[in-house]
């Protein structure tokens, strides 16, 4: 997939959504470390399914242990090659910018909608002020 045709705002969003996702991964160790000890304990599966058909022959129970291992496993490869997928996409996404030389336009975007609407809050709080004082006047 080549980058040189996306626009810069697909680039941009693109890359917010990647850092968040990577922040995200990052800031919860705990859950990476939980996937690598499902992936060790899919292998021990396998292991043990191995294990118990030399020990005790071929039984149902040694074939699902090296089926759930081997689903278990196959699952763990598959999301760490995604998460490094993930990151290298994002590097790319990060170099096309910097050739491009992009400034951060996102975080240009969300000050400028910030100070559109903190210009609307205060007009806001200004009609309501001059309504209120209509209402107290005409009661006098």
């Amino acid at each position: 997939m080549s980058m040189k045709k996306w626009t810069d705002e697909e680039l941009i969003s693109t890359r917010d959504n990647l850092e968040a996702w990577e922040n995200r991964s990052k800031n919860s160790g705990a859950g990476s470390k939980l996937w690598l000890l499902t992936a060790l304990l899919g292998a021990f599966a396998i292991s043990t399914g191995v294990a118990f058909i030399f020990l005790d022959g071929v039984d149902v129970m040694s074939i699902i242990l090296i089926i759930m291992g081997t689903v278990t496993c196959f699952s763990w490869y598959r999301s760490e090659k995604q998460r490094k997928d993930n990151i290298g996409f994002l590097d790319e996404i990060r170099k096309e910018i910097k050739s491009r030389k992009l400034k951060d336009t996102a975080n240009q975007k969300d000050k400028v909608s910030g100070s559109i609407e903190a210009i609307k809050a205060d007009a806001d709080n200004k009609k309501e002020l001059s309504v209120a004082g209509t209402q107290t006047t005409d009661k006098n």
